[in-house]
């Protein structure tokens, strides 16, 4: 038995290991909690897996990952005014 994914799945998948990878290397000491590498990561990560709803909708993902990327943006935006605090 054969496993078939469609597009969508691929690219959830891909959100997956994107969360995870973030996470590992946040883990690891390599990235910063609130640095936007990490940010981004967890934005494009959340992006990903709501795509992959597109196949079989789950009202509990969509919700936990809407709130992802909003966190997330939240976190972009922070960085970039704390950034350009500094820069002053």
């Amino acid at each position: 038995m054969a496993l078939e994914l469609a597009w969508y799945d691929w690219v959830g998948l891909l959100g997956t290991g994107t969360i995870l990878l973030g996470f590992f290397l946040l883990q690891a000491g390599r990235l910063a909690g609130t640095g936007l590498v990490y940010q981004l990561l967890n934005l494009f990560g959340a992006a990903g897996i709501l795509v992959s709803l597109m196949g079989k909708f789950n009202l509990s993902v969509f919700l936990l990952e809407a709130a992802w990327m909003a966190v997330s943006l939240y976190g972009i935006v922070r960085s970039i005014k704390a950034k350009r605090t500094q820069a002053r």
